[in-house]
């Protein structure tokens, strides 16, 4: 019998069973030339349900927007091949007895000019500003008009209708890591003085317009699950709420918007989030917001996502304090990331008490993982 039955507890999300509390993380692949996903991409995830993962959000795909990609054979989820890719994706998840949501994605200022699929296109943000993030000087972003905004909002909501029709089990949205609705709530990259700028409570508009979109076009039910961080690429130590009341202000318009689970994006899931208390940031939204919570951050390693990018080998860890947090109902669901790139089997020896078993995370899985 495991010592970590609480991660193999089953939770209802609305009508989604899920068999236990695994997610597997969102991690960007490059694996889909012209943004199809095809039969390698279904056996890399039939993998993981296989595994024993109860629920898979699958890498960044893209909505129907000229700017929306800023890197090389990333997926698409519009378009009648990229959809019936997609398709398959979703049978070979479910034949497995798991279920799989898409993560919803633009990259916004992010993109730069010459990227891929349209080199000339450059980034879209709300303001004139790069994004601080960027490693090296781009131009500007081209600033989004009110058609632009639109356009954009719809663009979510046709992207998450279609995910539906096609099998998917949700839809994740990616408002985290300074990505383009990220941009939008970070006062960094949003500098606009109409509607969509100002202060906190105003810069969630986007968001929140874009949610409210997105679950008229998906129906009462279907579990929404909205990805946010407090940090953003190469901003590693940026807040955006610096106290519990701020991130109350932050996130109680996406949840009345329709907003089903918040994914808290962390580095190390072991971080308190605010001074004087041992919550995390899925701690701490769960207790504010009353909803579901995924925690995330360097789960079953001993290193974060940035030490291995730099060379760092990772280890295995114990998941312990994870078990006894999610035990206390800190949070509900738990997003591994790393460990299930180089183990697809992970939550399976994890549940038969087979850490010692458990292949460790080296940087030979970050160039290749299949």
């Amino acid at each position: 019998m495991t010592a970590h039955n609480a991660l193999f507890a089953p939770l209802t999300l609305g009508p989604l069973s899920l068999a236990n509390r695994i997610v597997m993380a969102p991690m960007t692949r490059s694996r889909s030339p012209g943004g199809v996903p095809g039969h390698d991409v279904a056996t890399y995830y039939r993998q993981r349900a296989a595994g024993g993962v109860g629920l898979i959000i699958t890498e960044g795909t893209t909505v129907d927007h000229i700017g929306a990609s800023g890197y090389p054979d990333v997926p698409r989820c519009h378009g009648a091949d990229a959809l019936a890719g997609w398709a398959k994706v979703v049978e070979a998840v479910h034949e497995e007895g798991g279920k799989i949501m898409p993560q919803l994605w633009h990259v916004g200022s992010v993109r730069q000019v010459g990227a891929q699929p349209n080199p000339t296109v450059g980034g879209f943000g709300p303001s004139a500003v790069i994004n601080p993030g960027t490693r090296k000087a781009t131009d500007p972003p081209q600033v989004l008009t009110e058609s632009d905004i639109a356009d954009l909002i719809a663009a979510f909501a046709r992207a998450a209708k279609d995910a539906a029709n096609v099998g998917f089990d949700g839809v994740e949205l990616h408002g985290a890591h300074g990505y383009l609705i990220d941009q939008f709530f970070w006062a960094a990259t949003n500098k606009r003085t109409d509607s969509w700028g100002g202060d906190l409570a105003a810069r969630t508009r986007f968001a929140s317009e874009l949610i409210a979109a997105v679950r008229a076009a998906v129906g009462p039910d279907l579990p929404i699950i909205f990805r946010f961080s407090q940090w953003k690429m190469g901003a590693y130590h940026n807040k955006i709420a610096n106290s519990p009341s701020e991130l109350e202000t932050w996130l109680q318009p996406l949840a009345d918007a329709g907003v089903s689970v918040f994914h808290a994006s962390q580095r190390r899931f072991w971080e308190e989030e605010f001074e004087g208390s041992p919550l995390n940031l899925a701690g701490w939204t769960r207790k504010l917001m009353g909803l579901p919570t995924i925690t995330v951050g360097s789960v079953g390693l001993d290193s974060d996502f940035i030490s291995s990018f730099g060379g760092k080998e990772a280890d295995t860890a114990p998941i312990d304090e994870l078990v006894t947090r999610l035990a206390r109902d800190e949070f509900d669901l738990v997003a591994v990331g790393r460990a299930l790139i180089s183990d697809p089997a992970w939550a399976n020896k994890v549940r038969c008490d087979g850490a010692l078993d458990i292949i460790e995370f080296t940087r030979a899985h970050l160039r290749s993982y299949p």
